[in-house]
């Protein structure tokens, strides 16, 4: 058995690298200067004795080990991180470091709401938000950057837990003058495919909406230009269209100072599941099903 061993940090930083593919991201990821990282990878190198990493000045590749080396290396972080959470687990409940990766849809209207109660009920809580798409928050909760998840379902979750927080009913949202006298509900045969607006691709609101509306052909046809809802909601206050909003975006003021009216859509399917999701078999699910009440609370 080797006498020296892979420190934590320099495995934190191959996985930083091998996620990033440059040094400098890797390193301004890990918060640390960039010959910090470069320093920590080359003496994990020399105490292996082998390459993981082949270096130019334009390009990072991995060899075939550094490849093994870095899955390896996940799975020790992963349970690195278990131990730790099951020490954090045996003591006041709801407390400590825990980071959170939020969803755009979700993070500008529900975060500002519960994020002052939470500080003031929970002191010894210190949670770290991050703002990631659904897919890109489920890899970081996979990889063990996050501890949990706060997404909307649909969503594919793998073998992940999760706990209901809230329903997120859509609407409709449309300039005033259009039509003029809107019913109180939008059926989705009256949505006009040629001016809807929707997030572009990896925003899961976009494909909640599209099965809300139940027409195939809105998949094809819908202009998804759309990079944030707030920028959606502008466009649509200039007459460029139409598009969709969860309820909680119209609660939280996101048509304040616009001409914009929103209606909700009649459909059975026209709602998403705001739900917390962690790892299965975590050892703080006591502390993720606490978070999930205080969230419901909010």
């Amino acid at each position: 058995m080797s006498t020296y061993l892979p420190t934590i940090k320099q495995l934190q930083y191959l996985v930083a690298l091998h996620e990033h593919g440059h040094f400098g991201r890797a390193a301004d990821a890990s918060f640390v200067s960039q010959s910090t990282l470069s320093a920590g990878i080359r003496e994990l190198e020399s105490l292996l004795g082998v390459t993981l990493v082949e270096r130019s000045r334009r390009v990072v590749r991995f060899t075939a080990l550094g490849e093994q080396v870095v899955t390896k290396a996940n799975k020790l972080l992963r349970e690195a991180e278990e131990l730790s959470d099951l020490v954090q687990a045996a003591g006041k409940p709801l407390s400590g470091q825990l980071r959170m990766s939020v969803i755009p849809t979700i993070a500008p209207f529900m975060i500002p709401r519960i994020l002052p109660r939470l500080r003031k009920e929970r002191p010894d809580l210190q949670l770290l938000l991050r703002e990631e798409t659904s897919q890109d928050a489920m890899d970081s909760l996979q990889h063990g950057r996050v501890d949990c998840v706060l997404l909307a379902l649909p969503f594919d979750t793998a073998e992940a837990e999760f706990e209901h927080i809230s329903d997120d009913r859509l609407f409709v949202a449309f300039p005033k003058d259009d039509p003029r006298d809107p019913p109180a509900s939008i059926h989705p045969d009256m949505i006009d495919q040629g001016r809807l607006l929707l997030l572009e691709d990896g925003h899961c609101l976009r494909d909640h909406a599209l099965a809300a509306c139940n027409r195939s052909e809105l998949r094809a046809s819908a202009a998804m230009i759309g990079t944030s809802l707030h920028t959606l909601v502008q466009m649509v206050d200039h007459d460029l269209g139409l598009t969709m909003l969860p309820e909680m975006a119209i609660e939280a003021g996101i048509l304040t100072g616009t001409d914009v009216v929103a209606r909700p859509v009649e459909s059975d399917t026209a709602k998403r599941e705001i739900v917390l999701v962690w790892r299965k078999n975590s050892p703080r699910e006591a502390d993720f099903k606490l978070l999930a009440e205080e969230l419901r609370a909010g």
